[in-house]
């Protein structure tokens, strides 16, 4: 593969996109170390770290030995690295809030520098959310992991270059210096998030806030948060009546700020 210039230099989309963000030496700078241990790795995603276990060794020349009767882990054993030609995802970390912006970046240089055969997919992890603001519901899309991009591919050097030099890309998700696919499970965990049939509820409000009850029959009443359930979209509002407080159960829908 040429040096890094030569890539600059021939590719102008490249060259125009990289004018779009801010200038990487400089965000750098300002941004804190990130965290790539597994602990933190297990926490971003939402998911347990599973207790400590022993592993079967596996006889020699053969797959290596499962672990059975413990949740699987987001990320594949260290040291096990897909075949040559197998199929992986890969977590690539860049700037927060230029998710999608380094996704268009990431495909057009797929298409221009000829690499459908080795880099095959990247997805944006999100969700759909019903909001209130302004007193009118909208549907938004949020990002499951800000900061983060999934991408499908075969590990190569040549692939490794392509994405690791897209502009916004900080790296990759990995335990040391190599690259950890994820494993399938856990692609699969966050694929069906994604696919969720309805819209998720999110509240806009926190405890101690004041709201106005927009349905039902305390419409136009003001109250106080007391407590939110997010899993079942409650709101707990602390209601006067006749001078005394009295805790109303709403949904997140029926509320918004005051």
């Amino acid at each position: 593969m040429d040096d890094e210039r030569s890539y600059y230099e021939d590719d102008e989309d490249f060259a125009a996109d990289a004018l779009e963000l801010p200038d990487l030496k400089d965000t750098f700078e300002a941004l804190p170390e990130l965290d790539l241990s597994p602990e933190s790795l297990f926490e971003r995603f939402g998911l347990e770290a599973p207790p400590p276990q022993e592993v079967a060794v596996a006889p020699a020349k053969s797959k290596p030995a499962e672990v059975v009767g413990v949740l699987p882990e987001p990320f594949a054993d260290e040291g096990v690295k897909p075949e040559a030609d197998e199929r992986a995802w890969y977590i690539i970390h860049c700037y927060s809030g230029y998710e999608h912006k380094v996704k268009h970046n990431l495909e057009q240089r797929i298409e221009s520098m000829g690499m459908q055969d080795y880099i095959f997919q990247v997805v944006v992890p999100t969700v759909e959310e019903i909001e209130i603001k302004d007193g009118k519901r909208r549907t938004v899309e949020r990002c499951l992991y800000p900061g983060y991009i999934m991408v499908q591919l075969r590990l190569t050097d040549d692939s490794w270059y392509v994405v690791r030099n897209t502009p916004g890309v900080t790296g990759f998700v990995g335990m040391g210096n190599t690259p950890t696919p994820l494993r399938p499970e856990a692609v699969q965990g966050i694929l069906r998030r994604m696919e969720a049939a309805a819209p998720q509820v999110r509240a806009t409000f926190k405890p101690g806030q004041k709201v106005r009850i927009i349905e039902g029959p305390f419409a136009d009443f003001i109250g106080v948060v007391d407590d939110i359930d997010e899993e079942r979209t409650k709101v707990r509002v602390l209601v006067s009546f006749f001078g005394r407080e009295t805790p109303v159960e709403l949904d997140f829908l029926q509320v918004e700020k005051a």
